[in-house]
């Protein structure tokens, strides 16, 4: 292939527009891959649909969670199939020599910074590129580990960052995407996880995938859904206090819900995002002696242990991907937006 092809966001709300440009020559430090996946997030959607700000302005390629093969580069990466981090951080400045690469604030995302992997072809930094063994190659297909690039790798940094202890109560608010994987996880280390969701479907599936115990808080007001967190953390034994509680639905009533499900020494995790705002009495967490933070992406050092969980056979990821020709974007996110999927969608290019 002499040029690169790309499906680009050209304006909020539109169709992407499907372009082709010369395939480029790579500078010290780059490698060309060639796509072999690249997942649709809701950060995607924030900025196609929400108005949130790239850094890089329209006409852009999104698309930050990305698998490929690196079809030029330096020689030690030449034919590797990689994960491209959906945070490459610089490697070199104060936050990442203090171990806090993932807000690195010379970073770079895909998708937002420069063109991102909705296309036939991406450039990268190849610093922080993560080889895929062939051990992990022999279960899934290339373009179903791009879900690595954030949809697992976040909620595996923010799980470990809450200190989360083998039979701490792990509540996940949304389970869909990336919030599903959190709670496989979060299981994996030992909690014993409620999940809370508003889609039977999702729970259902994390219930057969491992998750102890479900709740759908759709039509329940506040206390309805305390009451019965309560009694369910009875029914798992699980202590009255240090709940460790992840809000992954990226909604306003999934915050609020998070930020009111504090107890005493809870730790409160915000992993989804949204524009609106909530409002919150902060003066809980002092009350209750708790802990609230935030994560952002993953850091690069930390993928080679979320693809051993995946190569042990630990986390199963099959049941939470769909694939999707790339030429089908366009319907993808007006069905990603509208919800019509409860799968972590995976968009393939089909260039021919």
């Amino acid at each position: 292939m002499e040029k690169i092809k790309q499906w680009q966001m050209t304006a909020l709300n539109t169709a992407f527009q499907l372009v082709e440009s010369p395939m480029p020559n790579i500078r010290e430090g780059e490698a060309l891959v060639q796509v072999a996946g690249c997942g649709v997030c809701h950060t995607d959607l924030s900025f196609w649909h929400d108005g949130v700000r790239t850094k890089k302005e329209m006409p852009l390629t999104l698309g930050h969670e990305i698998s490929g093969t690196v079809v030029q580069g330096p020689a030690h990466l030449q034919g590797k199939n990689v994960i491209i981090p959906a945070v490459l951080p610089c490697g070199d400045c104060e936050l990442c020599n203090k171990g806090r690469s993932n807000m690195c604030q010379n970073q770079l995302m895909p998708g937002n910074d420069f063109h991102g992997g909705f296309a036939s072809h991406i450039v990268v930094p190849y610093k922080y590129l993560c080889p895929v063994p062939e051990s992990v190659l022999k279960k899934y297909k290339l373009e179903e580990l791009s879900v690595i690039a954030d949809a697992i790798s976040t909620p595996y940094q923010v799980i470990k960052k809450s200190e989360i202890e083998k039979g701490d109560l792990a509540i996940c608010i949304g389970v869909g995407g990336v919030g599903v994987y959190g709670a496989l996880i979060a299981k994996i280390m030992g909690a014993k996880v409620l999940a809370i969701d508003i889609n039977d479907l999702k729970l259902e599936q994390a219930l057969k995938n491992g998750v102890d115990a479900t709740l759908n808080s759709k039509d329940l007001d506040l206390k309805t859904i305390k009451i019965k967190v309560k009694e369910i953390a009875k029914e798992l034994g699980v202590p009255k206090y240090g709940w460790k509680i992840f809000e992954f639905s990226g909604t306003t009533a999934g915050q609020d819900l998070a930020f009111n499900l504090i107890t005493f020494t809870s730790t409160l995790s915000i992993v989804g995002f949204t524009m609106n705002k909530v409002e919150v009495r902060l003066s809980n967490l002092m009350a209750f002696d708790a802990k609230l933070i935030g994560t952002w992406g993953c850091k690069p050092e930390l993928y080679a242990e979320v693809i051993e969980l995946i190569d042990s056979g630990k986390l199963e990821i099959k049941d939470f991907v769909q694939t999707f020709p790339l030429s089908q974007i366009n319907e993808v996110f007006t069905n990603t937006l509208a919800h019509h999927y409860t799968k972590r969608s995976v968009l393939v290019p089909d260039f021919k």
